[in-house]
């Protein structure tokens, strides 16, 4: 006779077993006999190995539990889950809930072990008398195993081998419902089961299941609500009282008459509670989970693209985006429901849902990046009327739309460029309403581009022939700002925009060196936009647009999660200036001049892409930016002129137009909640600028006054034509800028011929255009600004 070895069983012993297996997994209960030709091929090896290859421990599985997303007043922006559920402790729960669980599920829970033979033999006789199952077969630890076992299941497959009616697996099931009987109390294994279960509706764990069902804790459960409740766990959707009303109410007095047969609760009781409607409809909680279901669902899908980014939340996207769901987060953001509120009236007043023309807008904090507000014309959803699309946001984003071209908003990085590099604040340059740069080259990072064989822009407003900084920007002055970034450079014009956010929101690359980059270049959004213009108003210092504050876990610890990322990005000094040039832009000589409202100091600057196709406004106080943009969103794409926004047709497809009044409301209603707040002013160096003499060449030959401008560090130009002056004619009449007013070293000096005339000897410094009482009319655009660069057709202006 062969010595038996540790472990081994006979054959004999072998069937005992999987017969008692079979039984207290409850096949038997449900009315199934074990077919003992299955275990002929079942050897006794094969038992002894599958038993020692049993886990002795069991791991308890996380709670897949629901995050929360907070605005920054502590409200509610949306609930994310993939099962929704709020863990409590059993000092939680309703003890009558317990003896309800308890009572139709293991009503000898408390006295035996892991395996209850006696129970499910009595379950097996009644399921049988009663022709259906009647009580559950195993125990509430074995239950608790299988659901626990199904909840690790990541994939199909892991589920199926979890639920699989296989020998094998029972064995394992009841190898498991043993460790736990060993690691843990009957009351933490009854905490765990509750807390796990599925109750039906979306419903998972017993806190959420009481506030789905009856908006009342787990705690306060009556004897109805949870017989209600502990009878859906043996078939969550059969059982559902919102998919059949009888079932659930017939599953229902089931458990309260069966706790009336196990005494736990009186006769007088069971029939109060027999009595009792199973649920108001009216009164179930609707499961709104994930950012669909958001008020601010844009918003919310965009925190949600932020948070799948940290690493600390796993390795790929796909495992981020899980945890973020079953982590029971408490995400802080940035949004402020009030500054939502100040974008959405906007919105509201100056758009409809039906507008074949879309507006977005984006509200950042100044240093701090923050992002107080993002909203759009278009709702969230699929239908006619609505979109997935988030017009604030980069295309790199899920949804995110990719941006628009961004027109005559890039002067305000020419302007800043120009300071940084010594330009004054009243630098001039002769600015006529077209200039031919056919072939002409501009420097860039990497040498030099060069324009296309026909370009002659124009502007698109009326002008100062010979304007200021402040004076170009204030009419969005087109070949003021085209010769500007030429002597500037297109270089230092990229840096700036670079360091302030700005890049291809559709591709991820750095904007393109273009001639016509100042008027137009690429494609932005409108946080990006609010973005770089706060940057400005901070004096200086870029935050990269922020939106998750704090993170939280289940149990309150925080979470590391980036914070504010800020630097310096431009010399206070500079961003001084570029505020004096932008606040003049929305006085009333310019054409952000009807947007100004209340005390406060506030600059901007607008922007209309060619044919008008989109058309932007960005500005800000010292306490806010924003930036909106209405744009044909739907291709093919046309001329706003030819949609409709607020219901009616497109009048004023310009910046100042038709985007600014949507920035100007939100704005408005915005920084109602800020004090009044001024700019700093720039200092007398950044007004004067860092600039040279240049040489006194009135009088003198042009080609000799060229060379001495040259020989000072200047480039020289000589100018087409004659212009009125007491120089002898043919000689020098005056320079650009003048004499007196300096320049920076290397600038380009514009050389005037005389004709030897007095008559209409222009003046020193134009005169600026009078204030009136009215505001200007908004300025019209030129019909002959031409398409003059292909891959990038800003006309610029407005």
């Amino acid at each position: 006779m062969r010595v038996r070895e540790k472990g081994d069983r006979g054959v004999v012993q072998s069937v005992v077993l999987f017969l008692g297996v079979s039984v207290l997994s409850g096949a038997l209960a449900a009315g199934l006999a074990i077919p003992f030709a299955g275990l002929a091929g079942f050897t006794t090896e094969k038992t002894s190995e599958t038993l020692q290859d049993l886990p002795q421990q069991f791991d308890e599985v996380p709670l897949k539990q629901k995050s929360t997303i907070l605005a920054a007043d502590g409200s509610v922006i949306a609930t994310l889950a993939e099962q929704n559920r709020v863990p409590v402790k059993l000092s939680q729960v309703a003890p009558i809930m317990q003896k309800a669980m308890v009572a139709i599920e293991d009503d000898r829970f408390y006295e035996h072990g892991a395996l209850d033979l006696k129970g499910t033999l009595r379950a097996l006789l009644r399921n049988q008398s009663e022709g259906s199952v009647q009580q559950g077969g195993s125990s509430i630890t074995q239950q608790y195993v299988k659901m626990s076992l199904v909840e690790k299941a990541n994939t199909p497959e892991e589920v199926a081998a979890a639920t699989a009616e296989t020998y094998q697996r029972k064995v394992a099931e009841l190898r498991y419902a043993i460790a736990v009987e060993k690691q843990y109390s009957k009351n933490e294994i009854l905490e765990k089961y509750l807390n796990l279960a599925n109750f039906g509706d979306g419903a998972w764990g017993i806190e959420a299941a009481a506030l789905h069902y009856y908006q009342v804790h787990a705690s306060q459960l009556t004897l109805p609500q949870a017989a209600l409740l502990a009878g859906l766990v043996k078939n969550p959707t059969g059982y559902d009282p919102t998919n059949n009303m009888k079932r659930a109410k017939d599953r229902r007095d089931l458990v309260i008459k069966r706790m009336l047969e196990l005494k736990v609760i009186s006769v007088a009781q069971a029939n109060a509670a027999l009595k009792t409607p199973v649920v108001d409809p009216a009164k179930i909680r609707p499961n709104k989970l994930g950012c669909a279901n958001s008020k601010y669902p844009f918003y919310c899908d965009y925190v949600v693209a932020e948070l799948t980014k940290n690493p600390a939340f796993g390795k790929t996207e796909t495992d981020r985006r899980n945890f973020v769901k079953t982590a029971g987060l408490t995400v802080r953001t940035s949004l402020d429901p009030k500054i939502q509120a100040a974008a959405q009236k906007s919105i509201n007043e100056h758009s409809r849902t039906s507008d074949s023309a879309s507006a977005a807008i984006t509200i950042v904090e100044p240093g701090t990046g923050l992002v107080k507000a993002m909203v759009q014309s278009r709702p969230y959803g699929n239908k006619k009327g609505q979109t997935s699309y988030n017009y604030n946001v980069e295309k790199s984003y899920p949804g995110g739309y990719g941006g628009f071209q961004n027109g005559s908003t890039m002067k305000a990085f020419t302007i800043a460029a120009a300071i940084q590099k010594g330009f004054p604040l009243n630098y001039k340059i002769n600015s006529p309403n077209e200039i031919d740069l056919t072939r002409k080259k501009f420097s860039t990072c990497s040498g030099t581009t060069e324009s296309f064989d026909s370009y002659t822009p124009s502007n698109s407003t009326s002008n100062v022939p010979v304007p200021t900084m402040i004076q170009a920007a204030q009419k969005s002055t087109n070949t003021y700002f085209l010769l500007l970034s030429q002597q500037v450079g297109l270089c230092p014009i990229a840096k700036v925009a670079q360091s302030l956010g700005l890049y291809n929101a559709q591709s991820g690359e750095p904007l393109d060196q273009v001639v016509s980059m100042t008027l137009g270049v690429g494609y932005v959004t409108p946080v990006q936009m609010a973005g770089a213009y706060a940057a400005f108003a901070a004096r200086g210092m870029y935050c990269k647009p922020w939106l998750v504050t704090a993170i939280k876990g289940p149990t309150g610890k925080a979470i590391n999660a980036p914070g504010a990322e800020c630097k310096q990005a431009l010399a206070p000094e500079v961003a001084d200036g570029v505020n004096a040039v932008l606040h003049q832009v929305m006085e009333p000589d310019g054409t952000g001049g009807r947007l100004k409202f209340g005390k406060s100091d506030l600059a901007g600057k607008t922007g209309t892409i060619q044919n008008n196709k989109a058309v932007w406004y960005a500005g800000y106080s010292s306490r806010l930016a924003a930036a909106s943009v209405v744009a044909d969103a739907s291709p093919p794409y046309v001329d706003l002129a030819k949609l409709t926004l607020d219901g009616k047709k497109i009048r004023d497809a310009s910046g100042s137009g038709t985007a600014g009044p949507l920035w100007r409301t939100a704005m408005e209603n915005a920084l109602k909640y800020y004090p009044t707040t001024k700019f700093t002013a720039p200092s007398d160096k950044t007004v004067r600028g860092d600039v040279k003499d240049i040489p006194f060449v009135n009088g003198m030959n042009p080609e000799d006054a060229a060379n001495k401008i040259r020989q000072a560090g200047f480039e020289a130009v000589i100018a087409p034509g004659t212009v009125n002056s007491e120089e002898t004619a043919g000689t020098v009449a005056y320079t650009t800028p003048r004499q007196r007013e300096g320049a920076p070293e290397g600038s380009s000096i514009t050389i005037h011929v005389s004709n030897g005339t007095r008559k209409n000897q222009p003046q020193n410094s134009p005169k600026p255009p009078q204030n009136t009482a009215n505001p200007p009319a908004p300025p019209t655009i030129n019909p002959a600004c031409p398409p003059w660069n292909p891959k990038y057709p800003n006309c610029g202006g407005r």
